[in-house]
């Protein structure tokens, strides 16, 4: 009788204990974000201030900072550059994921193999090569070197991810496309397509979120033409110190195109990555 009048509560305790937990480890991780966007609307010394200041009159003067810094140059070339190189991957990584899923060609494991062993080696690796290259091409402080650049960087994962999603179309619906008289285009076309939509979707906001936030290659192939947003980011470090407020102002004025994008595409994305999970 204990156990039946006892096993209820215990159970409503444990499980409002775990949402408590959970809350507790989703508001530490998010308590960051909120700090920074917190600074981005004080003065410089309230920002610097020790102890902390969290009572404040808000202000748009580090906003307005950062946008007359020349900020809309950087945040062109982000655009060019992430956006290009998005679409470069969603049409080459859409054919190869359709040849290693739905038409496998041989030793398909190593051509994954080689795809994702691509990822493994440490950029700091390569960049002295890259840079010799790109030197020697004469194409150093230019905004299509990064286009080239994130789309051999992302390729690799945009192929693995599509492939998990093509792998999950029925093979009968294939079978009704063939019977129809469709051909391999467009039956990649007609009906391919329409059905793994959410999980390119997926893939591409991955693309975005990657090539928008690089930093290393930015750094090192850029200087004045070419710079993207993480450099107009660091540019806010100077000699004369740091301006903490400006830098929390450049840091969530460069976090909203993804933020939006996630949001425009976010019934996509949930379609995406619960793609499998209820045939």
């Amino acid at each position: 009788m204990s156990a039946t009048t006892y096993t209820g509560p215990r159970r409503r305790g444990i499980s409002v204990g775990l949402t408590a937990v959970t809350w507790l480890f989703a508001l530490g991780f998010f308590f960051p974000v909120l700090w920074m966007a917190m600074t981005a609307f004080k003065r410089e010394n309230e920002a610097a201030s020790s102890p902390p200041t969290f009572f404040f009159t808000p202000t748009l003067d580090q906003f307005r900072a950062v946008l007359d810094a020349g900020s809309a140059i950087y945040v062109g070339n982000s655009a060019i550059a992430t956006g290009v190189s998005t679409v470069l991957v969603l049409i080459l990584g859409v054919p190869a994921a359709y040849a290693l899923s739905i038409q496998p060609v041989k030793r398909v494991n190593d051509v994954l193999f080689f795809f994702i062993s691509t990822k493994m080696l440490p950029v700091v690796a390569v960049i002295v090569p890259i840079y010799v290259i790109a030197g020697q091409l004469r194409v150093l402080d230019n905004i299509w070197t990064l286009v080239v650049l994130y789309t051999a960087m992302n390729l690799p994962i945009a192929v693995w991810m599509m492939r998990s999603f093509f792998q999950e179309i029925p093979g009968e619906v294939l079978e009704a496309a063939s019977v129809d008289g469709a051909g391999l285009m467009r039956t990649l076309r007609s009906v391919l397509l329409p059905m793994v939509a959410p999980g390119i979707a997926a893939t591409a906001l991955i693309c975005v979120i990657f090539a928008w936030n690089e930093f290393f290659f930015a750094l090192n192939l850029t200087a004045s033409q070419a710079a993207t947003v993480p450099i107009f980011i660091v540019s806010t470090m100077t000699s004369e110190g740091l301006f903490l407020a400006r830098l929390c102002a450049a840091a969530l004025l460069a976090s909203l195109p993804v933020i939006l994008a996630g949001w425009i595409a976010q019934k996509q994305l949930v379609r995406g990555l619960s793609m499998g999970a209820i045939k």
